[in-house]
């Protein structure tokens, strides 16, 4: 949903993610909604809820190995600062001249490579459970079933 710019949507269900998770990678998951959240802001011409909902969303998708189970969370935030920087240039009065092609969709490892977001080892998945050799950090594949295609 995020992919294919349909922002609210991709917030919606990125909330449920979120809500449903326990773990710290909920934070990811809120980071990213918020991310949404703001070209959403964008493509609605709302200046002032993009840049604040983007300075939200800093805390949440920073600090995040480059690849967190199969997300290419670095590639976000570059993106999404690109984006921001557009939306700065442009300014409150002419945003509504935003160009939707800054909008770029999130890299997803579907070669399901998976990194540790704990250490940043390389993970193994087997029997639909992700692990870690070297922490022992642990999650069930069905965890990714989110929308990122």
């Amino acid at each position: 949903m995020f992919n294919a710019g349909e922002f609210f949507e991709a917030h919606e269900e990125l909330e449920l993610a979120w809500r449903e998770e326990a773990g710290e990678i909920r934070d990811l998951y809120r980071g990213i909604l918020q991310v949404a959240v703001t070209y959403l802001h964008i493509t609605r011409g709302n200046y002032d809820g993009a840049v604040k909902v983007y300075g939200r969303s800093l805390k949440w998708v920073q600090g995040w190995s480059n690849v967190c189970r199969g997300i290419h969370v670095k590639q976000l935030c570059e993106d999404a600062e690109t984006v921001m920087k557009e939306v700065e240039r442009l300014g409150r009065d002419r945003i509504g001249e935003f160009d939707a092609a800054f909008f770029k969709p999130i890299q997803w490892n579907e070669t399901r490579l998976w990194i540790c977001d704990r250490c940043g080892s390389e993970m193994y998945e087997k029997n639909c459970k992700v692990t870690c050799p070297n922490c022992g950090n642990r999650f069930d594949c069905s965890d990714l079933n989110l929308y990122f295609d």
